[in-house]
């Protein structure tokens, strides 16, 4: 049974969000020592059954986005690099230093805009911090029991910390308020900590690790305005930042205890001071957030995902494109800025990564249907975006602020679309509560399907269902290296072939 972690009687935080230490344990060392319980006596059931889920996820995006040049890019920039043989890179034969590991996988697991996402705070915990975790316990020989814990502990860290720069005023992050992207920025936090609990840190050494982190904590995100690839890079360099300092407080580094709350400290500067203490402590260690990270069960911007699946219950209901007439897709107003502005160039999307970002796009790939859970990756290509079919429809399509949506937002990524039929129908389908979240989980088989998917034409179909069925069981692994060995090697594509 596994035992809750109970702070220390002065370890609550109280006040507002300029909260300085009066004597009792700074916010680092509350999460070092939550860590480093956790790391001795175990996580509750379903956190742990949530890591072997993740880490499912993680692996399967990551032999996934081997298809992009930029990750062509980041496993050679690896590779030039050389150094020992210490774990595994997904889909290089090759082992790297550990450091090395965590970058690429990193940089992979984040590249197709894919991985999960926590809200409201809306950053993505898993991409950076089981890479890191996975680097770090191959190196150090450690368990899949140790792993586990390591990466919940991790994502637990990330998500708290996200949630402390999280302005319910404002409704939005600060750290987006300010231009960073607080995926890195407290992934890389949460990497350290799960990194440091996969090389044995006890609780000053994790808080330690902390205190090195922050100096290497970073991502900006002007590309999300203006363009540019570097956000792909972003959840390696964190994952890279955490078994880098973890190494490093090994080796006898230290940082300050004070490093989150601090006058020169991590939300001073990040946030300007402006955070709230309580949501690194409340709870810690009895209320786990782990298990109530959103899944995504579609390859695009997770604000489109209702709006795919409106177009999918219009389809059931039996609407075909021809019987379209005309569509509004209501949504928060934040969301609609995202997925709806300006409205000529979301209708016509010339790349599948643009359409990736339209919602007319997406009523589209949702009515017409397609692979994985309702739309996988190969719904989202090129030739697609600009398929007659679905210029066709998305000319129909117009994207507004919706009262309703707003109430709900960012908590969820609501949709209620309205479609007008030629024969003079209105129909209304709402969907409130985003698939892959606590409201509508994916079930094991659904994780694995998505897993399957992202493998297929890289992995046997034999191999892909025995990796699946490990990793699902985490915990209970002897050997990690051994599990993430057939992830190494690829079946040839085509173009492969043909060199």
């Amino acid at each position: 049974m596994t035992t809750p972690y109970t702070p220390a009687a002065d370890a609550q935080p109280q006040g507002n969000p300029t909260f300085e230490p009066d004597g009792g344990p700074t916010l680092a060392q509350q999460l070092g020592a939550f860590a480093a319980h956790c790391a001795e006596h175990g996580v509750p059931a379903d956190v742990a059954a949530s890591v072997g889920q993740r880490t499912l996820d993680v692996l399967g995006l990551c032999v996934a986005a081997h298809r992009l040049p930029t990750s062509a890019a980041a496993v050679g920039h690896v590779l030039d690099q050389g150094g020992n043989a210490q774990a595994t890179v997904i889909g290089v034969e090759t082992r790297v230093n550990a450091a090395q590991a965590a970058f690429a996988n990193g940089v992979l697991a984040h590249s197709l805009d894919y991985d999960d996402t926590h809200l409201p705070s809306i950053l993505h915990p898993s991409a950076s911090v089981v890479p890191a975790a996975l680097a770090a316990a191959e190196h150090a020989g450690a368990s899949g029991e140790v792993v586990t814990r390591a990466i919940a502990v991790g994502l637990e860290v990330a998500v708290r910390l996200g949630m402390a720069g999280y302005d319910e005023e404002l409704n939005n992050s600060v750290f987006f308020e300010h231009g960073q992207h607080a995926t890195s920025i407290t992934g890389a936090m949460g990497s350290t900590v799960a990194a440091a609990i996969c090389y044995g840190l006890d609780a000053e050494g994790i808080t330690n690790a902390l205190g090195l982190t922050a100096s290497m904590a970073s991502g900006v995100i002007e590309a999300n305005r203006t363009g540019g690839t570097v956000k792909r890079l972003h959840c390696g360099f964190a994952a890279q930042a955490g078994v880098t300092a973890a190494q490093l407080v090994k080796r006898g580094f230290t940082g300050p205890p004070t490093v989150l709350e601090g006058r020169f400290g991590f939300f001073q500067g990040w946030l300007h001071g402006q955070f709230f203490p309580e949501a690194i402590t409340s709870g810690l260690g009895t209320e786990w957030s782990v298990p109530g990270i959103f899944f995504k069960p579609y390859p695009a911007n997770h604000f489109t995902h209702t709006t795919v699946d409106a177009g999918r219950a219009f389809a059931a209901a039996g609407i075909t494109p021809e019987m379209v007439a005309e569509v509004t897709v209501g949504v928060a107003g934040s969301t609609a800025r995202t997925i709806g502005e300006p409205i000529e160039v979301k209708r016509t999307p010339v790349t599948g990564y643009q359409a990736q970002f339209s919602g007319p796009y997406a009523f589209a790939a949702g009515l017409i249907g397609g692979g994985g859970l309702a739309t996988g990756l190969d719904d989202y290509t090129d030739e697609l975006a600009q398929d007659p079919l679905r210029r066709e429809l998305m000319s129909k399509v117009t994207v507004v602020d919706n009262a309703e949506c707003n109430e709900i937002y960012p908590f969820q990524f609501p949709a209620v679309v309205t479609l007008k039929t030629t024969d003079g129908r209105e129909l209304v389908e709402k969907v409130l509560t985003n698939r892959g979240g606590p409201a509508r989980p994916l079930s094991d088989a659904e994780l694995a399907k998505k897993f399957s998917d992202n493998v297929a034409g890289r992995l046997a179909s034999d191999v892909a269902a025995k990796v699946s069925t490990e990793v699902l069981a985490l915990q209970g692994v002897a050997d990690l290296s051994a599990v993430l060995a057939p992830l190494t090697t690829f079946i040839p594509t085509d173009s492969e072939e043909s060199k």
